[in-house]
């Protein structure tokens, strides 16, 4: 068949290389210059399957009323006269209940955990090389109701075939030495040890060079304009250029646009931007920073090394389709990389970047058919695309082939 893919990010381009594999001829339209150009530019860098807690959980809500009207609080929700939003803020308060806060960290293993698998594999068969260690991920606390907190939750995620193992102060520090110069002690932590790290953006960029070689047709510089419908079908899409693509299937891929997209068609997909910010440092050769990936649960960061860089993300902030730089969250997520990291030196300043992830209310994708026939959806991967985009690739193009699919797509329905 003939599909048309919208979208080159991380999660547009995997679901491209996953239908070309399955025989289909692909066109992916993408209005950057070059694939991975927007949310997988600068993100966090981790294959996070550990990362399956979402945002939305029964500890959240305290925290949520102590951070409003703080800057460089981690969730930043700047009130707007904006419908979406607060549609948006009540789903996820709903999905803060103990059983969808389980229900929701299943499903985002499942697929997560089928992801990674999806991802070596890949990397196995292409070569593909983008900085990736395959050193693990470490959770660390610096509170210990923070740490309390994590101990179940670790619980329910091995129960679930993800490793997360708890790790005492002093173990984590052995995980990863460059802690023991952290201005604040740690009280503990907890280890995945099969997770990994990886520049998302070069990966997305060599697989979409590997799919164009493999016949995918890419049109860069092309902004869609609409989609066509007619009866229970797409019959194409209107380009701003007025030329109009018609395809067998058609599957939006973009990200926190996705919704803007299939609104005149009647969809009201509650996916919403959450700007998240990343700051990235070139280290000296003498710095003294991880190489294991550490998350540091209690600000919402993450610390990957990316050969001679380190990279620091995460935060929130709901402030409607805004990319503006925050000073102010800026230098958050630096003092608190100087707190647990104080000999990362560099001589250069850091290169900041915000952009915005989909994020649905309760964490989980959507990945499958709409309620028209040839239309897919992939996407509202939140803060764990470059986590899920190869298994919701594979799993995509096992629904546009009608194939069997290897995880339940129930959970993923749109």
């Amino acid at each position: 068949m003939r599909v048309i893919v919208l979208g080159a990010g991380v999660v547009g381009t995997t679901a491209a290389w996953y239908l070309t594999e399955a025989g289909h001829e692909v066109t992916v339209i993408e209005r950057q210059p070059h694939a991975g150009l927007e949310t997988s530019f600068a993100n966090g860098g981790q294959i996070s399957v550990c990362h399956a807690e979402p945002w939305a959980n029964p500890g959240v809500l305290p925290h949520i009323l102590k951070w409003i009207g703080h800057e460089s609080s981690p969730l930043l929700w700047r009130m707007r006269p904006d419908l979406a939003q607060w549609a948006w803020g009540l789903r996820f308060i709903r999905e803060c209940t103990p059983s969808r806060t389980r229900a929701n960290i299943i499903a985002v293993l499942k697929l997560a955990l089928h992801s990674r698998d999806c991802l070596q594999a890949l990397r196995r068969q292409l070569g593909l090389e983008y900085d990736h260690l395959e050193r693990g991920i470490l959770h660390v606390y610096t509170d210990r109701r923070e740490f309390e907190h994590a101990i179940p939750q670790a619980a329910l995620m091995r129960e679930y075939g993800c490793e997360r193992v708890v790790k005492t102060a002093e173990a984590c520090l052995q995980i990863e030495p460059s802690l023991r110069h952290s201005r604040l002690p740690l009280v503990g932590g907890t280890y995945t040890a099969e997770d990994e790290s990886g520049d998302a953006c070069i990966f997305t960029q060599e697989l979409a060079a590997r799919c164009a070689a493999r016949g995918v047709i890419y049109r860069y510089g092309t902004v869609v304009e609409a989609l066509h419908a007619e009866g229970d079908q797409i019959s194409g899409v209107r380009l701003t250029s007025g030329e109009v693509l018609t395809a067998d299937r058609y599957v939006v891929a973009l990200g926190s646009y996705t919704p803007l997209l299939l609104k005149p068609l009647g969809f009201s997909l509650p996916i919403y931007p959450g700007k998240g910010y990343s700051a990235t440092l070139k280290l000296r050769d003498d710095a003294v920073a991880p190489t294991v990936s550490v998350t540091d649960d209690g600000h919402k960061l993450v610390f990957s090394r990316l050969g001679q860089r380190l990279r620091i993300a995460g935060t929130a902030e709901f402030n409607g389709y805004n990319t503006e730089l925050n000073p102010v969250r800026c230098e958050a997520i630096i003092k608190r990389t100087q707190v647990l990291f104080p000999h990362a030196t560099t001589d250069e300043p850091p290169e900041f970047w915000a952009g915005l992830r989909p994020v649905t209310p309760g964490n989980v994708p959507y990945v499958g058919q709409t309620r028209l026939s040839n239309l897919f959806i992939d996407s509202g991967h939140g803060t764990l695309g470059w986590t899920m985009a190869c298994g919701s690739g594979q799993l995509l193009a096992d629904l546009v082939s009608g194939h069997a699919p290897a995880v339940d797509p129930t959970p993923y329905q749109p």
